[in-house]
Order: C-alpha cells, then sequence, then structure tokens
C-alpha cells in the first residue's frame, strides 16, 4: 500500500520512510493533487466567498501535495538515488503545473479578489491580515490578470525551469562525486593533518583502494587546500572543484544557467517587470535591484582597501617563506592559515580536539535549553531515511511538546554538498490543535575514524550553529498557517535567526557548556579562546568581498533582459571584476555550480546573507548588553521573531524586538572594516 494515500500511523505523524518506496512518489502526488484540485473546484463554486469558508479552505487545499513534495525533495538533497533524480524530471513539472493551475485560474483569482475587496482588513489579526494580502499578491504576481497567451507562455516557462533546476542539481552532484584523488606517496601527504589523513585511508578502504582519498566533498577538500603542503596537488584538487559542471559535457551546466536566467528574464516580463530581480525584489526587505546594489556598492567600498592590505600581507608572508609570487587561487588558504598562525600562534588543528561533534551537538542544545527552556529527548522510534540520522523530541519549558527535530552529518554519495536546514511538516494549528513541526538540519562533517570521533573545525561548529538556528525558526513557530509559519518569511529576513547564533560560539560562557578536550576532558584553554576572538577578524574584508562577488554575481543574472549569455565565462568574469583580488583561472568557472542561485531559492537574494548580517550584528549587541543568556531579551526574541514567522513585515517584526530600525555600525564594527 502507498503510504502517502492515508494518514501516517507513526509517532507524532512522522513521516514512515520505512514504508516508503520510490514508485510510491508519482501516484502519490496525482493522487494528492487530484483531491486538491477537486476541493478548489468546489471552492471556485461558493456563491458568497468569505476569509473562513474560502480563504482559509484554500490554504488547507494543498496539504497533502505539500506533504508528498516535501518528502521527494527533501530525500532528492540527502538521500538521493539515480532512480529518484530520474522520478525528479517527471517530478517537478507536474507539481510546477499545479501550482500554476491554480495561481493562473481567472474563476480562482475572482473569488480571492471578491474575499479582499469585501473584508475589512482592521478585523482580522495579524495571521489572517497577512494570510489575505499574500494570497491575493501571490496571484496578481504569478499572473492571474494577464492575457490567455501570457498565462500560457508562464505555464510553458516554469514547466522547463522545473526540469532545468533539477538537471543542474544532478550536474553539480554527479561532478562532486565523480572527482577522486588518490594518493599512494605518503610524502604527499605532508602537512596534513593526522586526522584527515586517516579519513582519506578509511574513504580508499571503503573502496577497495590501497593508499589515501580526497574528494571534492567539503570535509575532504577544505582541509587538503589548507595544509597540504604539494602545491601541485592543491592545484589539481582546486581545479576539480572550481570546474565542476564546467566543460565536461556529461555534466556541463553552462547552457543551462544561460537558459535559466533567460527564461526567469522573459517570465517577469510577462508579468510586467523590467527583470527578474525585481519581480523577486518586490517582496523582500530589500525592495528593488537598485537598493540591492547600494548596499553591496557600500560595504564593497569599505571593504575593498581592507581586503586589499589583507591580500597583500599573506603575499609578503607567503613570499618571505620562498613562495612565488603572484599567489594563485590554490595558494590562498594554504599561506593565510601559515600567517594565522604565525600571528595568533594558533590553527584549527588546535581546536578541533574540543569540538567532538557529539558535545557540540549537546552544547547547541542546553544553549537553546537556556535562552528558550528547550530540551531534547532521542527517539528510537522515528523511521530514518538513513541509518546516520538522528531524531530527537523536543520539549519546552513546561513539557509541552514543541517538534521533531531530525539531524543528519556525515556526507556520503547520495547527499548535496553544504549544509541546509528543511522542515517536513511546518507548523499550523487547526481549531484547537497546534500541529507542531517536524524540523531537519543536514550538514557534511568528517565522519568518526576508528581511533578518533567526528571533531569538528571552528568554522564547522558556527555552521552547525547557523543551521540549528534556522531550525530554532521552524520550531518555535506559534503561527496559523503553514504559508505564514516558521521560515517562510521575507527571504533577505531568514537568515537573521541563523546568524545570530553563530555569534555565541564566540562567547566563554557558552563554550564552557561544551568545549571539553575529547581525550581529557580539559575546557577549552582561555589562552585559545582568547585567539579565537583575536582573529575574528584575520581575512574579514577578503572574506566580504567574497561574500559581495556572489551577491554581485546574483544580481547580474538577474538584472538583466533575456538576451541569452554568449559565453558563460566573460560574463561572469565581467559581474565580478571589481571583486577580483587573486588571478583568475583559465578553465573554471563559479555560476555553473553556483547552486544557491540556479537550483535553490537565492535568485536575486544571496546577497541576503550579508543583509542579515547587518541584522544579526545589530540584535546581538541588545544579547551583549544584558548578557548572552538573558531571560528577558530572550523572550523577546522569541516573541518577536522566532514565534512570528512571516506573519508580519520583518522590519516591523525587527523594530518591536530591537525597539529601533538596525544599524549598519556594529556590523562593520565587528568585521573590523572600521
Amino acid at each position: 500500500m502507498n503510504p502517502f494515500l492515508a494518514p501516517f500511523k507513526t509517532p507524532f505523524g512522522s513521516v514512515p520512510f520505512n514504508l516508503i518506496q520510490n514508485d510510491h512518489f508519482i501516484p502519490a502526488l496525482e493522487k494528492a493533487i487530484s483531491e486538491a484540485e477537486n476541493r478548489i473546484e468546489e471552492l471556485k463554486s461558493i456563491e458568497n466567498p468569505t476569509f473562513e469558508n474560502f480563504l482559509v479552505e484554500l490554504e488547507k487545499s494543498g496539504r497533502q501535495v505539500g506533504v508528498v513534495a516535501g518528502t521527494f525533495f527533501n530525500l532528492n538533497s540527502a538521500e538521493t538515488s539515480d532512480e529518484l533524480q530520474q522520478l525528479a524530471h517527471e517530478f517537478s513539472p507536474r507539481l510546477t503545473a499545479y501550482q500554476n493551475k491554480i495561481t493562473l485560474d481567472e474563476k480562482l483569482f475572482d473569488q480571492v479578489k471578491k474575499v479582499y475587496d469585501s473584508t475589512d482588513l482592521e478585523s482580522l489579526d495579524t495571521f489572517d491580515r497577512m494570510l489575505l494580502e499574500k494570497t491575493y499578491k501571490q496571484f496578481k504576481r504569478n499572473g492571474a490578470e494577464a492575457s490567455t497567451e501570457a498565462k500560457e507562455a508562464i505555464k510553458k516557462i516554469d514547466e522547463e525551469l522545473a526540469t532545468l533546476k533539477v538537471t543542474f542539481g544532478q550536474h553539480v552532484l554527479a561532478a562532486t562525486n565523480a572527482f577522486e584523488l588518490l594518493i599512494t606517496d605518503e610524502k604527499d601527504l605532508a602537512g596534513i593533518p593526522d586526522s584527515v589523513v586517516q579519513g582519506a585511508r578509511e574513504t580508499a578502504q571503503s573502496q577497495e583502494k590501497e593508499g589515501w582519498m580526497f574528494t571534492l566533498q567539503y570535509p575532504s577538500y577544505v582541509p587538503f587546500m589548507t595544509y597540504a603542503e604539494n602545491r601541485e596537488l592543491r592545484e589539481k584538487l582546486f581545479r576539480a572543484f572550481a570546474s565542476r559542471a564546467y566543460g565536461n559535457p556529461e555534466q556541463d551546466n553552462r547552457e543551462i544557467v544561460t537558459r535559466i536566467a533567460e527564461l526567469r528574464a522573459k517570465r517577469a516580463a510577462l508579468l510586467g517587470y523590467k527583470s527578474h530581480a525585481e519581480y523577486v525584489l518586490e517582496e523582500r526587505m530589500a525592495k528593488t535591484p537598485a537598493q540591492v546594489q547600494s548596499f553591496l556598492d557600500e560595504l564593497l567600498d569599505l571593504a575593498l582597501p581592507v581586503a586589499k592590505e589583507q591580500i597583500n600581507e599573506v603575499s609578503l608572508f607567503a613570499a618571505e617563506k620562498g613562495a612565488e609570487l603572484p599567489l594563485q587561487r590554490w595558494d590562498f588558504s594554504f599561506w593565510s592559515e601559515k600567517l594565522k598562525k604565525s600571528k595568533y600562534d594558533f590553527d584549527d588543528e588546535l581546536l578541533k580536539p574540543y569540538f567532538p561533534l557529539e558535545q557540540v551537538i549537546d552544547g547547541v542544545f542546553e544553549t537553546a535549553n537556556r535562552l528558550y527552556g528547550l530540551t531534547f529527548k532521542p527517539n528510537q522510534e522515528v523511521a530514518l531515511y538513513h541509518p546516520e540520522v538522528m531524531v530527537y523530541e523536543v520539549y519546552g519549558r513546561n513539557e509541552e511538546f514543541i517538534s521533531l527535530f531530525y539531524a543528519d552529518f556525515f556526507p556520503r554519495a547520495g547527499k548535496r554538498p553544504g549544509a541546509w536546514m528543511t522542515s517536513y511538516r511546518d507548523q499550523y494549528r487547526e481549531g484547537t490543535e497546534d500541529f507542531r513541526p517536524h524540523i531537519s538540519i543536514v550538514c557534511n562533517f568528517n565522519k568518526p575514524t576508528s581511533d578518533k570521533p567526528s571533531l569538528l573545525t571552528f568554522n564547522e561548529v558556527k555552521t552547525l550553529f547557523h543551521e540549528f538556528g534556522h531550525a530554532l525558526h521552524g520550531m518555535l513557530s506559534q503561527g496559523k498557517y503553514q504559508s505564514l509559519s516558521g521560515t517562510n518569511v521575507y527571504w533577505d529576513f531568514v537568515e537573521l535567526p541563523s546568524q545570530i547564533l553563530e555569534n555565541w560560539c564566540y562567547e566563554k560562557e557558552c563554550l564552557d557548556l561544551f568545549a571539553r578536550h575529547y581525550e581529557t576532558g580539559e575546557a577549552l584553554p582561555e589562552e585559545l579562546l582568547e585567539k579565537v576572538k583575536q582573529s575574528a577578524t584575520f581575512l574579514e574584508g577578503y572574506q566580504t568581498i567574497r561574500q559581495l562577488s556572489f551577491g554581485l554575481l546574483d544580481m547580474a543574472w538577474h538584472h538583466r533582459n533575456d538576451e541569452p549569455v554568449a559565453d558563460v565565462a566573460q560574463f561572469e568574469q565581467q559581474a565580478v571584476e571589481r571583486t577580483a583580488l587573486l588571478p583568475g583561472v583559465e578553465g573554471t568557472n563559479s555560476s555553473c555550480a553556483f547552486a544557491h542561485i540556479f537550483s535553490g531559492g537565492y535568485s536575486s537574494g544571496y546577497y541576503s546573507y550579508k543583509w542579515a548580517e547587518v541584522l544579526d550584528a545589530d540584535a546581538f549587541e541588545a544579547f551583549q548588553e544584558k548578557g548572552i543568556f538573558n531571560a528577558e531579551v530572550a523572550d523577546r526574541f522569541r516573541e518577536n521573531i522566532l514565534e512570528k514567522g512571516g506573519s508580519e513585515h520583518p522590519s516591523v517584526l525587527y523594530k518591536r524586538f530591537r525597539g529601533k530600525d538596525p544599524a549598519l555600525k556594529p556590523l562593520l564594527k565587528r568585521a573590523g572594516l572600521v
């Protein structure tokens, strides 16, 4: 029996992964869509549509479609297979066609408009008002009032985009998995930390090969580029990483990225917008491409002189040690790490023994407990999609159930690179019942070896806190409607809860909760913590420019007309030339593996990482003023930010928490740019 065709009779209504087969997805999607469309036909025939009898029911109509689609896409990201990837080419266009059938339906929009025109907005609470306004805007913005010809064109564009985005992601994953660097001469391991070498040995053994296997997965790639003394091998690994899905005929994304950008521009034009960016930003805090460009330019002007000084400092240091100048891209991490060690007398390898994964998990849980009264209880009964996944029941101060929390930490062939938070069920209310969310974070940390636990770098500790911040946003939701709960907020606001939590990683009061040596139990020494703080702004100018380059590249692709890009590499070079601090490398390209904007949800929105840094630096000052675990500030942040989801404009929510608009100065101060 197809488990999607009946309510889940599982603990907390969790997804029964143990019962789901790949051949269940398409029939389940078809059935869910059919039921949703039948319900919508009923809603279209209501003679006197009201907020309650029409709009609330419209919100509920696609709930089962969301369950099937959410499960499918989450598995396709975290535990995919050839069969699942093949299914995606059928699944995504079918889902897109269903969504377009709703938003482009004139009669359905007429019903929405009747409710919108006849409802006194002041009589509604914030959740109801936002649902009405958002639904009305969604129909208008997606072509409900467009001509018949335009609607047909939009449908075709969206279906093609759905397929292209799937193919883009599959190419990046395949290119990442395809490359392997097998080292058989031990001298080529010089400089690489023992724990990384051991992991490479076990990776090789898992493939029944002799030697040490390095891959393009971050836990393998990053330490190799940072520590390996063999410059030729660093170059080889860098070129493989930086050319993923670029140039290889089997996985080439060049035509795909140009086609995606072209289709997005055409779609925006059909809807009356000058560009895809203008269309997207209408529903963002930044509002317009001009404001995003101004924001990026302001930060660029401030950071560029600092970044150039930092590049020069690393270059002079490297030259003194005999390096050839100018430094190449495969040299920079290596020499900057050596300079960092020279300046601050420590490197990330000194910190790793204090950050075994299990303790960091305990630490982030304890942080959530001290801030928001949450406790986490392991669950052995909820079905898993992979044996490495862990599941917890989350409870509040009064023992009330808050959420299910899934955690998936290690890389594997079926998981895309990077780290992200997602949900299997967003929180919502129906009558008096509060349906609590099922939240997941997915990362790619080093696996334990035969003689060591999984030891995290400090950056990986921040990554875990970052994704857990997103998870808190999802778990603590107290909304009415799924489409407005949890992380369903403006895209340039969604990173605030994640990025603010990274700040706790620099605070002794927080680190004392979990940073202990995995062998001796010794707490992280005070002098090491001070070095972490002293080095916090090390290369921050360079890192800021790197982030800004991605934001500028995103805007270049999406604030333009629909004229095809003739040469992806040349287009990219022109888009980011102001941020070029190191020599370019022929045969490499960022766009073709830029999943955030081409297969994820960040198109015209990559700037939001820096935008949210302004918010998080300003917001964290409120905690610093009264204590990082101050109950009054934490409650205010929870009640005004974490619980509210997208029920009000984020500027209103932020000002209610902070008492003022965000200021840029705290970020500049934290980053050492002033």
